[in-house]
């Protein structure tokens, strides 16, 4: 690879997230819980998050989070959708036509990724490759999930992890030597281990009309003591074969941004990787895992624009059921993000603003409200 290589370049950054702010003592009362405030911040490094009212649906969540990443770009106008979502409005037809068609788009392509918490990062590649491989100039890539809709609010590993947002991506041919250029890209699965991460019920296996396997069978499961260990490695093992696919070594890197998962997680991957809190970003204290657009709602959010710099050299990596993982390589874009609330017009309402009483900017930041 060289500096003048063709390749995408991020050239809009959106993002929506529903209005509603749900604290630990919310989602504690509303599944009656045995646990606290205390226990939920220390296991998951999580305060608050997102939920999404009944009547918003990932589709929705989507066009926010599109429209946004468009106002960001300017003049530029899609030519494909790529939708990465586990949390469809349908299991059938995929989600991403109908996004396209009320974002104006017409009749441009648009598939549904559906590779769970690493469906962005897929979605990105592939974009990434369709561009270097001439079908489409300027792919919209957009990660929207409502996991509130699959998650019981009596489990207790589950509830207070998940919240609901959508972010987005534009990209556009370009090269390598340009702020948002996508430099590498590593992705894998491993299905043996697919049960880990499931919602049993509804699909061809376990049909809706059928009596369920098990009462709560239409609901989100993961066994999360196997969980951590296979995602710490695979994040790492993936991150560092990005990084060497770039030519880069992790002592380089000045943002950082893993899936949103779990601050252990997180902080665990960085460690063993290499790179200083000072570079590691996220907003999983304020928003909490939003599955597949966890990593685009950490790029388009502005207080990591105030702290890195365009074109410095940037990886993202993320693990989800499957099992699937994936990393990216990409310089910094040169982009002012956009936020809107699903429903209404364009909200400038930061995401995040600093919190000082945090020590580096993985979790420094808190929602404003």
């Amino acid at each position: 690879m060289s500096a003048g290589d063709p390749t995408a370049v991020i050239t809009g950054i959106g993002a929506c997230l529903p209005p509603r702010i749900v604290d630990n003592d919310s989602v504690i009362a509303r599944g009656a819980l045995h646990t606290d405030d205390a226990w939920i911040r220390d296991r998951t490094g999580i305060a608050r998050r997102r939920h999404a009212d009944p009547s918003t649906s990932t589709g929705d969540l989507a066009v926010g989070a599109g429209r946004a990443a468009l106002d960001s770009a300017g003049d530029l106008r899609p030519d494909m959708v790529l939708l990465a979502t586990s949390t469809p409005d349908h299991p059938c037809p995929a989600t991403a036509p109908e996004v396209a068609h009320r974002l104006g788009l017409g009749t441009v392509p648009a598939f549904d990724v559906s590779a769970v918490c690493s469906g962005f990062l897929y979605a990105l590649a592939t974009a990434t490759a369709l561009v270097r491989g001439g079908a489409c100039t300027t792919p919209l890539v957009i990660a929207a999930e409502t996991y509130t809709s699959i998650v019981n609010p009596s489990d207790r590993t589950a509830a207070p992890i998940f919240g609901d947002g959508a972010g987005a991506v534009l990209l556009r041919a370009g090269t390598q030597d340009e702020p948002g250029a996508v430099i590498s890209s590593d992705l894998g699965a491993d299905g043996s281990g697919s049960d880990l991460i499931t919602v049993p019920g509804g699909g061809s296996r376990h049909p809706r009309h059928l009596p369920p396997p098990t009462a709560d069978a239409h609901y989100f499961h993961m066994q999360g003591r196997a969980v951590y260990a296979h995602a710490v490695r695979r994040m790492t093992q993936s991150a560092n074969a990005a990084l060497d696919q770039a030519g880069w070594t992790p002592q380089t890197v000045r943002s950082f941004i893993g899936h949103q998962a779990n601050q252990r997680i997180l902080d665990s991957v960085g460690d063993r990787l290499g790179i200083a809190p000072v570079h590691r970003f996220g907003n999983i204290h304020e928003l909490g895992n939003t599955a597949a657009a966890s990593i685009p709602l950490v790029l388009a959010d502005p207080a990591v624009h105030q702290a890195v710099a365009p074109g410095a050299r940037s990886l993202l990596t993320a693990f989800g059921g499957g099992l699937t993982w994936a990393s990216v390589t990409l310089t910094w874009p040169s982009v002012a993000p956009r936020t809107t609330a699903p429903h209404t017009d364009l909200d400038t309402t930061p995401l995040c603003t600093p919190d000082l009483s945090r020590s580096h900017p993985w979790t420094a930041s808190t929602t404003t409200s």
